[in-house]
C-alpha cells in the first residue's frame, strides 16, 4: 500500500515521504481499517516537528483522525494507533474505540467530526458549562477547532463572537454563523468585544491560540467568565497572572481532550451521540474547505501548519485505495 512516512523530524513538507510499504498488522484488540478519508489536524504538523506530546518512533505515518471502513463494511470514525497513522491507504485502530460514522455526513465530514468537535463540546459543555443566552468568544473562528466551537456555541443558544485573521477568514466566520466577527488584523480585538457586549465582556472564551490571544482574553472576559485553554497554535505558551484572575473574578480552565479516552471513555461515547444527533438535524456540519488526494497530503499538512487554511482539509485516498500492498 501507499503511506506517508516521517523518517526525520522537521517541517511536514520537507520530511513527509510517500512510500510503498506493507499493510500494518493489527495488534491485540486492534482492527485494520481501509482509510476512506483522513482529516488533517495541527498536531500532525507538530508531530512531524517533534513538538507534540505524543512522539511515535521513527519512521511513522502521521494522521490522527480518519473515517475508515472495517473488513465487514462498517463506516467508522477512529483515531489510528500510531505509528500507523491515517495518511495511508490502510491504518490500524483500537477496536474498542471505534465510533459509527454519522449517516448525515460524507467521509471527509465524518473524518473531521471527531477531535475538533469533541474538543469543542468538552470545552464548552463539560469545562465551561456554557448556557443559552451567554456570550461565547472564539479565537481562530475560521480554523478547524474554532469552526467547530462556533457551530457548537450557536447550537447551544449562545451569542457567538468570532475572531479571525484577515478578510477571507472573517468571511468564513460569518458564514459559520458568528453573530459578531472581528478581524484581528484590522480591529482592536479587546475594544471591539467590549463594544459588542456593552462593556461586559465574554462569558466564555475558547482559546486554541495562546500567546497574544490569551492576553486579550484576560482583558475581555466577563465577571464570572471562563477562559478555556485548548491549545497554543501561535507557538507561544502564556503565563497567566493569577492575581488578575482573582481581582476580575474569572476562571482559567484547561482542556486536554485526549485524557478522556482513558480517564472517562463513556463521556467520549456520550459526546459522540450528542454530535451525531446535532449532525442529523443539521445544527453542525464540519467545514471541509479542501479535499486532496493522498499524493497531496504533505503539501496540505504544511499549509495547515502555516495557518493559511480554513476549516478542515481532508485527505481522500479513494483513487489509490484497493491497490495491492
Amino acid at each position: 500500500m501507499q503511506a506517508w512516512q516521517v523518517h526525520e523530524l522537521g517541517e511536514p513538507g520537507e520530511v513527509m515521504r510517500l512510500a510503498h510499504v506493507e499493510r500494518p498488522t493489527p495488534g491485540e484488540g486492534q482492527v485494520l481499517l481501509r482509510v476512506r478519508a483522513a482529516n488533517i489536524n495541527f498536531p500532525d504538523a507538530l508531530m512531524c516537528r517533534g513538538q507534540y506530546q505524543v512522539r511515535p518512533p521513527l519512521p511513522f505515518t502521521p494522521g490522527v483522525e480518519i473515517c475508515g471502513e472495517t473488513e465487514d463494511g462498517r463506516r467508522v470514525i477512529a483515531n489510528p494507533a500510531l505509528p500507523h497513522g491515517g495518511f495511508a491507504e490502510y491504518a490500524v485502530a483500537d477496536a474498542a474505540a471505534l465510533l459509527p460514522a454519522p449517516d448525515a455526513l460524507d467521509d471527509a465530514e465524518a473524518a473531521a467530526l471527531h477531535i475538533g468537535y469533541q474538543t469543542g463540546w468538552f470545552a464548552l459543555h463539560r469545562r465551561a458549562r456554557l448556557e443559552a443566552g451567554e456570550t461565547l468568544l472564539v479565537h481562530a473562528a475560521a480554523g478547524g477547532v474554532g469552526s467547530a466551537a462556533v457551530q457548537l456555541g450557536k447550537a447551544a443558544g449562545a451569542t457567538v463572537i468570532g475572531v479571525a485573521g484577515g478578510a477571507d477568514k472573517a468571511a468564513v466566520a460569518r458564514e459559520l454563523g458568528c453573530d459578531v466577527v472581528i478581524d484581528r488584523r484590522e480591529q482592536d480585538v479587546v475594544a471591539a468585544v467590549k463594544e459588542a457586549t456593552g462593556g461586559r465582556g465574554a462569558d466564555v472564551v475558547f482559546d486554541p491560540v495562546g500567546g497574544e490571544a490569551y492576553t486579550q482574553s484576560a482583558k475581555m472576559v466577563a465577571f464570572e467568565g471562563r477562559i478555556v485553554v485548548v491549545g497554543f497554535a501561535s507557538g507561544a505558551i502564556p503565563s497567566p497572572a493569577l492575581n488578575h484572575a482573582l481581582i476580575k473574578n474569572y476562571a482559567i480552565l484547561g482542556l486536554h481532550w485526549g485524557l478522556y479516552n482513558t480517564k472517562n471513555p463513556k463521556l467520549v461515547q456520550h459526546c459522540h451521540e450528542q454530535l451525531t444527533e446535532l449532525a442529523a438535524r443539521g445544527a453542525i456540519k464540519p467545514l471541509v474547505s479542501e479535499r486532496v488526494t493522498l499524493a497531496g497530503a504533505a503539501d496540505a499538512v504544511q499549509r495547515v501548519a502555516d495557518g493559511v487554511t480554513t476549516g478542515r482539509v481532508a485527505v481522500v485516498p479513494a483513487a489509490e485505495n484497493g491497490a495491492a500492498a
